[in-house]
């Protein structure tokens, strides 16, 4: 892991997001002889793993003209402790309610948030009643500084179907974001649904975007890309996107070329391992 965290340092990430999308005490504590502890103790090695990595790219590459990498404490949605595919759907959702999500996000964002990474990405997330529940938590730690971003099925709606405009007028009630956007989408997705919510954009909250590579997933990885991230940054770029990166299948080369195309200062690169 720390060696994927410092190879998107070197390809030119200024923001690197820890390996905890997954990871949750309930669902360490499941395991056999896991207690809640360990649990805390493992979810903290996530940011501590991050943290090293950054040093040592500081260290050894000794990189000039570069702000310090940003390190972003990974929180993904309930679907991912499920292992059923609905994190990208979000259908459990509607049997939850905002209560039940909160005291089930809250044991990660309790870690996390005092781990010492630089802010806490609430990623992947596929409803609006989540994401509801993830900023009424975060006001319970008002130190924490994050960015929100959404799966989305369309240029225009959430995986549950409710409006990215919706998504972003929530968001912008909250005083601790620094960005709002998607990620783990199609590259193709990006432009039609920060068009959408164009008229929303605020100097106070920048988009954040981080699709995935264009490539189709059904149990497996299919078909080809599409135009590259760095070739579909530029618009994004136009429309005010501030935090540009790659999720799935998106590799220390393409930040290496996201890198290329964006302007000194233009935007941050985000990469996740």
């Amino acid at each position: 892991i720390r060696e994927a965290h410092f190879r998107f340092l070197l390809a030119g990430a200024d923001v690197i997001t820890t390996a905890t999308y997954q990871a949750s005490v309930a669902g360490f504590t499941g395991e056999p002889d896991v207690s809640a502890e360990r649990a805390r103790e493992l979810l903290v090695s996530g940011v501590r793993l991050a943290g090293e990595a950054v040093d040592r790219f500081l260290s050894d590459a000794r990189p000039t003209g570069r702000r310090r990498p940003l390190v972003a404490a990974s929180v993904g949605p309930y679907g991912t402790f499920l292992h059923d595919g609905s994190e990208y759907s979000g259908a459990y959702a509607e049997q939850m309610s905002v209560e039940d999500l909160k005291v089930w996000h809250r044991p990660q964002i309790d870690v996390l948030a005092a781990a010492g990474a630089d802010l806490v990405a609430l990623e992947t997330i596929p409803s609006i009643k989540e994401a509801s529940a993830l900023l009424e938590l975060l006001r319970e730690f008002p130190d924490c500084r994050a960015w929100l971003s959404f799966s989305c099925k369309d240029g225009r709606r959430l995986s549950d179907g409710s409006l990215f405009t919706d998504a972003v007028q929530m968001a912008q009630r909250s005083t601790q974001l620094v960005a709002v956007g998607v990620n783990c989408c199609s590259p193709a997705l990006v432009e039609p649904l920060l068009d959408s919510a164009g008229s929303l954009r605020s100097p106070d909250l920048s988009w954040v975007v981080y699709p995935n590579s264009g490539e189709d997933w059904d149990s497996d990885w299919t078909g080809k890309r599409s135009a590259s991230i760095a070739q579909l940054s530029r618009s994004w770029m136009k429309l005010g996107a501030a935090l540009i990166g790659g999720c799935c299948r998106v590799g220390p080369a393409h930040i290496a070329e996201l890198r290329r195309v964006a302007p000194p200062g233009g935007c941050r690169g985000a990469a996740r391992p």
